[in-house]
């Protein structure tokens, strides 16, 4: 049977390194869940041992985030890029403008589905910079009269991440956080919805988290399709169809698992720990490494960085030599080259240690 000293260093930017106990509870609870004698996988989501699944994944969500009772959680399918189109579905208002903070591919694909759905206009951006940074306070600008302002948290792609968020009063804010949720503590009553693939640091592929404030249920039209409601999944508890009951499981499992890490003050805290020894790395490498993001919009969860500057040859030496040594998933994104270290809540610091080990002998053999 393979064990832990099997695995890889995963740096995959998702789905994502999840926390061996996580994997090992699973595994054992794989073929008899807690004596109901079959598997999580089998078992019907009208069953009471799913019931209390559901509870349980719900409840962990509220306590680890701090969601607040003004808010639901619903688990739905689809990934963000459902969401992108089921959110000005179910929040844009007539005669009201979605505003958007453009900065990256994944705005980019929530401002392809706006252009289908809702009237909308750009409150900052950074494209002609090509996403290095974020936009600054003094260079957004909201209209008041917003259905909502949709923003992305973290950028996995271009390696930024808001560290704080803009106040948009009394217009509600959407946030795509699907690769930073549970990764830090927020203020989930400043949003008016959150949404979150959990194939990065809250689950396995197949499940989408979102957080409403239930007042913006009401918004949807009747010209909605009933499952693009949230109305519809709200009232059902998220059981209106066949939910992805596996993945749910396992984001209860996950949130028992920060639980015991010492909660979201204690991720953060690592979190941060391992985001400033890799960019203290690279920072310190001379130029050999180069990070192409603004440092105060670097992201904790997506580091990424350059070699000389964008030697391709070397960064594909680098990235066959890391996996050699038993590290993954390095190559950057295919869209912008280089090389990405995804360093979600489950990759431990001493996986980042090694990281920033193999960087300074790699940069002996070929500085």
């Amino acid at each position: 049977m393979p064990t832990t000293s099997d695995r890889v260093i995963n740096f995959s930017p998702g789905p994502a390194v999840l926390p061996v106990p996580v994997l090992e509870r699973a595994r054992e609870e794989l073929l008899n869940f807690r004596g109901s004698g079959m598997s999580v996988l089998e078992m019907s989501h009208r069953s009471k041992e799913f019931e209390a699944i559901l509870a349980h994944a719900q409840a962990g969500l509220k306590t680890q985030l701090g969601v607040p009772d003004s808010h639901a959680i619903l688990f739905l399918q689809g990934g963000a890029s459902l969401q992108f189109a089921m959110v000005p579905m179910n929040l844009s208002q007539a005669g009201k403008p979605v505003d958007v903070l453009h900065t990256g591919a994944w705005t980019k694909k929530a401002i392809e589905e706006l252009e289908k759905l809702a009237p909308y206009r750009l409150a900052g951006s950074t494209e002609g910079e090509k996403f290095r940074r974020l936009p600054r306070r003094e260079e957004i600008r909201f209209d008041p009269n917003a259905s909502y302002v949709h923003l992305c948290s973290n950028n996995t792609i271009f390696g930024t991440q808001w560290r704080g968020f803009p106040d948009t009063g009394a217009v509600p804010l959407v946030a795509d956080m699907s690769s930073d949720i549970a990764s830090r503590a927020i203020d989930v009553s400043k949003f008016g919805l959150i949404f979150a693939g959990a194939q990065k640091n809250i689950g396995p592929a197949g499940v989408t988290v979102v957080i409403i404030r239930k007042d913006l249920a009401e918004r949807a039209g009747a010209t909605v399709p009933t499952i693009l409601r949230y109305k519809t999944h709200l009232e059902n508890n998220s059981l209106y169809n066949t939910p992805p009951t596996f993945a749910i499981y396992v984001v209860g499992l996950v949130m028992d698992w920060i639980e015991a890490e010492g909660g979201l003050k204690a991720i953060e805290q690592r979190n941060e720990q391992k985001a400033a020894a890799l960019y203290g790395a690279i920072d310190a490498s001379g130029g050999f490494y180069h990070g192409p993001v603004e440092p105060a919009d670097r992201s904790r969860m997506n580091v990424i960085f350059r070699i000389k500057s964008g030697d391709e040859t070397l960064e594909k030496q680098f990235v066959k030599d890391a996996a050699a040594a038993g590290m993954t998933e390095l190559k950057g994104h295919r869209s912008v080259g280089g090389l990405r270290a995804s360093i979600y809540n489950a990759l431990p610091v001493d996986g980042v240690q090694a990281l920033i080990d193999f960087m300074k002998v790699f940069q002996r053999k070929n500085g």
